[in-house]
């Protein structure tokens, strides 16, 4: 899944969900997390003893963390292989190139991003789905599984187009790829919430950004050996570029469905019950319980602390509901419900709504042009432009680690608004690059190492952040509401970007549009100044400068 790579849709990771089943053929399990809060046993069928797991109470045992964690990462390898092919991958440079040599317009190159995001629009509507559903597994196996045998349709047309069995023009192909785009990124954004909320209970608040950094720098290190690959399949392929993409995608959807069986090794959670089980005071990612004394030592937390919940206290072991009815029934429950503030109450959030929204369409007002810069503009090769998307790639694999480890220490927000800065000024470097032999060999390697350092940061942090400030209780209905306003700013951007680009009475074109951009991307960063992330560990920009002014009287004084 939604990748893990800034993406047109969102910036976040990419949804990695799991293989395709029936929610029906996927019995629940139990397993007894707790000394004095038992469950009644749940009976089994034949499937008792497969991996996957499925917990009626929100305590995860270590060893389940841990496997469910390294599942996730492999999936994300796999996944990245997915990503590369179809409009991941720094805005999916094959697809992108795929598009030109069909003869595409600049509109249609823009459509490819414009549409992932606005179809981000319908992530509230998958986020009430899947609140009401009673696996997060299931549900995100069915959404993102249908989204990527949907691109089995556009292998198969271009095999029949370059082997002759068939007859579609090349303005077909383009319709046919920006339909499956839609039809696939629909089908995705109902399940994107479901699988952040999921991965938001399963990683533990003190580990987010070393965990999100170390697996976005796999999937990035996999990019950066794939890309140069597919790219010399495509551009030497013996029947066409066409055809060697075609190739390079049905081999992108194999790895697709191995990513998704990964899924199955991940403890799975309940929507009823996590949102039953939790209030807004208590964080399932860094909560503490009240009554500590309770727990086995097998249910604390990899950050060292444990997953506490108002319910599970000694004093309620005896009133334990036994099924996720009864937890929703439960008179405390339905206070907190009616006493909870609502979202469009929730200040802060609606502050980050709209950084988020502005930021969204800065960003993708030329971002998405880049590639087509490269590949129409200055008529470099594929290979050469792939070859510096593996240059961004290594360069957001390495620092991703670094960032991640500052985001932990300083918090989220500072490292949004100091790589905001840079990624805000990169358009004026895309402005000075020409085709000169300078500028293919230095200066554009140069400029995605430097894109590179600093963009994935934003998907990195912009996930984490959102899950800091975002309560527990339906936590996915908030990132839905992100998600939509972020991909309808986002698409709004890309669109408009696509007709300034072919007004080149009016702007000058992709020049004139790169420079436009820096002004949007600065004005976007201020809404972020006045976001409160709820994280002890954090600090602000203004608490760290206070600090090296407070140093440096003492070594004055000294």
């Amino acid at each position: 899944m939604h990748s893990v790579l800034i993406k047109p849709a969102v910036t976040v990771s990419p949804e990695i969900t799991q293989g395709v089943a029936s929610p029906a053929a996927l019995p629940p399990t139990s397993q007894t997390l707790t000394q004095k809060v038992q469950d009644p046993p749940i009976k089994n069928n034949s499937a008792q003893n497969n991996s996957f797991q499925k917990t009626s109470a929100l305590k995860f045992p270590k060893n389940a963390i841990r496997r469910s964690l390294k599942a996730s990462t492999v999936d994300a390898v796999f996944a990245a292989i997915f990503t590369i092919t179809t409009t991941g991958a720094t805005t999916g440079i094959l697809l992108s190139n795929f598009l030109v040599e069909l003869d595409a317009s600049p509109i249609e190159v823009g459509m490819l991003c414009s549409i992932p995001m606005m179809v981000n629009l319908l992530q509230p509507l998958g986020a009430y789905f899947s609140e009401r559903t009673t696996s997060r597994h299931s549900y995100c196996l069915w959404t993102h599984g249908i989204a990527r045998i949907m691109w089995l349709f556009l292998a198969i047309a271009i095999g029949l187009t370059t082997l002759g069995w068939s007859h579609f023009s090349n303005h077909q192909l383009v319709v046919l790829t920006l339909l499956i785009i839609l039809i696939s990124h629909v089908v995705t954004a109902l399940g994107s919430a479901s699988w952040l909320s999921w991965m938001a209970i399963l990683v533990p608040r003190k580990l987010r950004g070393r965990y999100f950094g170390l697996r976005n720098s796999l999937a990035s290190f996999t990019q950066l050996l794939s890309v140069p690959v597919a790219a010399l399949i495509v551009s030497n392929w013996s029947g066409g570029s066409i055809q060697g993409y075609g190739v390079v995608l049905l081999l992108g959807i194999i790895a697709g469905m191995i990513s998704l069986s990964c899924q199955f090794f991940k403890v799975d959670v309940n929507p009823q019950e996590q949102n039953a089980t939790f209030s807004e005071e208590f964080d399932s990612l860094s909560g503490v319980d009240p009554n500590p004394k309770s727990l086995d030592s097998d249910s604390q937390s990899l950050g060292s602390e444990s997953l506490g919940s108002k319910s599970l206290d000694s004093t309620s072991s005896n009133t334990q509901p036994s099924n996720t009815e009864s937890l929703a029934s439960e008179p405390l429950i339905k206070t907190n419900k009616a006493t909870r503030k609502s979202i469009f109450k929730d200040k802060n959030f609606l502050i980050f709504l709209v950084y988020f929204g502005l930021w969204m369409f800065a960003f993708n007002l030329s971002t998405p042009f880049f590639n087509l810069y490269m590949l129409d503009t200055l008529d470099l090769d594929v290979s050469w432009v792939s070859l510096y998307g593996s240059f961004q790639a290594g360069a957001g694999m390495l620092m991703l680690i670094v960032w991640g480890r500052i985001a932990d220490k300083f918090g989220n927000r500072v490292v949004l608004l100091l790589t905001g800065i840079l990624i805000a000024i990169t358009p004026i470097f895309w402005i000075l690059i020409g085709n000169s032999y300078t500028d293919i060999w230095l200066w554009l390697p140069l400029l995605h190492i430097f894109i590179g350092g600093s963009v994935n940061t934003v998907e990195l942090c912009g996930n984490n952040l959102q899950i800091a400030i975002a309560p527990t209780r339906n936590q996915s209905i908030y990132f839905a509401i992100a998600a939509a306003v972020a991909g309808g700013a986002g698409a709004l951007g890309t669109t408009i970007g696509g007709f300034l680009a072919e007004s080149t009475s009016f702007i000058g074109g992709l020049p004139g549009l790169f420079a436009i951009s820096v002004g949007f991307r600065l004005f976007a960063l201020i809404p972020l100044m006045f976001v409160e992330e709820k994280q002890n560990s954090s600090l602000s920009l203004t608490g760290i400068f206070q600090g090296f002014r407070q140093r440096r009287k003492l070594l004055a004084r000294g």
